[in-house]
């Protein structure tokens, strides 16, 4: 049996935990945020935040040389604080949201796969999460 990676990534949103929650989980909000950079976009997105309920975002290249489905069920799901799910391959992430005075961190583990080095997983996910944070911190009033 082979060892499985965990990569974490981490950030804090300037957000009450409650608008971190609906923007991360909310459709229309995932095909705004859900990219590593402006070369790709969510054109579509699905989300059933239930235990047992199933996501799909489909992420693709602008210029249409590449996409994939990413996609899971949902493992645990507990309002404003964790998100647990396995993905279509079998790996698993867990998300946690921790209110900080007005403020909420948002932490995402999750198991590497094995086709690139876990560095470079690394930098994509946390990029994601970094575009996550423009994105709800420009929703505020």
């Amino acid at each position: 049996m082979t060892q499985v990676t965990r990569i974490t990534v981490e950030a804090v949103a300037n957000a009450p935990v409650a608008d971190v929650w609906k923007a991360w989980n909310t459709p229309s909000d995932i095909m705004q945020w859900n990219t590593p950079d402006s070369s790709w976009h969510t054109p579509s997105s699905e989300n059933d935040l239930r235990v047992g309920g199933k996501f799909k975002n489909r992420m693709e290249a602008k210029d249409g040389s590449f996409g994939f489905d990413f996609e899971g069920i949902y493992d645990s799901v507990e309002l404003h604080k964790e998100i647990s799910y396995t993905m279509s391959d079998g790996r698993r992430s867990t998300t946690l949201f921790t209110p900080q005075g007005g403020k909420t961190k948002i932490e995402t583990t999750f198991d590497a796969e094995t086709e690139n080095d876990p560095e470079f997983q690394k930098q994509g996910w946390q990029a994601i999460l970094h575009n996550f944070v423009r994105y709800v911190e420009s929703t505020q009033s």
